[in-house]
């Protein structure tokens, strides 16, 4: 263990062997930092926060702030960070806003300068996030998600594993699994088919994706009719994942591109139903 002279570390902080701390740090009480961890000069470590082995905290990142909310409750949640992140400059993690809850961010992570995880967020595993990527509260992203920059993701949105969002992108409903969004529309282009491939999804694979994907968008089904057709044609392998995914959505999930101007999907097509989560095309 290495810790600067320069540094403030709490004596009650727990910090694991071969962690090195750099000048002018701050570890707050209440912090447990795994084996083999670099915190680099300025990052401040707060109470709540629990980090894995072997991540890296860059210059300036601040882990486990309090939540921005205006009725903060006296007892916030905690923050869990797993193994071999990396945690770029000046990036921001909150605490969740409730006792007993968490922020929870997975292993294998990447997150470029400046980004922002607000309270309640659930990131998986191997998750590129790029610069100033922003999510709100309680988003949920699934493992080998790639968020590109100066993306914005509104609170309790879901980002599907293996989905691609294009820089500048303003999230609003979910992004399913494996498809591309396109930063300038922010709408839906297809499959994610770069990101398919580099995680060794095969061609048998992908012409299920595919196929699932025309039945999601294309094949002019109402929700709940979409909904029967992927879980009786897509119950195995990866296009299984389309069906657990959209079946859970509260808020809909982003159109693709190619719908005409102004074009509206009911979700749901009984008026005695549930009121209709819609998808509103551009």
């Amino acid at each position: 263990m290495s810790i600067h002279p320069l540094a403030v570390v709490h004596p009650t902080a727990n910090v694991g062997r071969g962690v090195r701390i750099g000048p002018f740090c701050v570890v707050e009480s209440d912090v447990t930092i795994g084996e083999g961890c670099t915190v680099w000069s300025h990052a401040v470590i707060k109470s709540g926060t629990t980090l894995g082995a072997d991540n890296q905290v860059c210059e300036a990142a601040v882990l486990g702030g309090l939540a921005q909310h205006a009725k903060m409750p006296p007892h916030p949640g905690t923050v869990i960070i797993g193994n071999r992140n990396t945690i770029r400059e000046s990036c921001t993690i909150h605490r969740a806003m409730k006792e007993g809850e968490a922020t929870v961010i997975g292993d294998d992570n990447m997150l470029m300068v400046n980004a922002h995880v607000a309270h309640d967020c659930h990131l998986g595993n191997q998750i590129i996030l790029t610069n100033n990527t922003l999510l709100a509260g309680h988003v949920t992203v699934g493992d080998r998600a790639y968020i590109s920059g100066a993306v914005a993701v509104h609170q309790f949105c879901r980002v599907g594993s293996l989905a691609m969002v294009g820089g500048q992108a303003h999230i609003t409903q979910d992004v399913p699994p494996y498809v591309t969004v396109d930063g300038l529309s922010s709408y839906v282009v297809g499959l994610n088919q770069v990101g398919l491939r580099r995680a060794g999804y095969v061609v048998e694979d992908i012409r299920r994706l595919k196929a699932a994907y025309r039945v999601i968008y294309r094949s002019g089904l109402r929700w709940a009719e979409s909904l029967a057709r992927l879980k009786a044609e897509f119950s195995q392998g990866p296009a299984a994942e389309f069906y657990r995914f959209l079946s859970a959505t509260t808020r809909g999930i982003v159109s693709e591109r190619r719908l005409p101007p102004g074009a509206t999907i009911k979700l749901r097509h009984d008026a005695k139903d549930e009121p209709a989560v819609r998808v509103k095309a551009g």
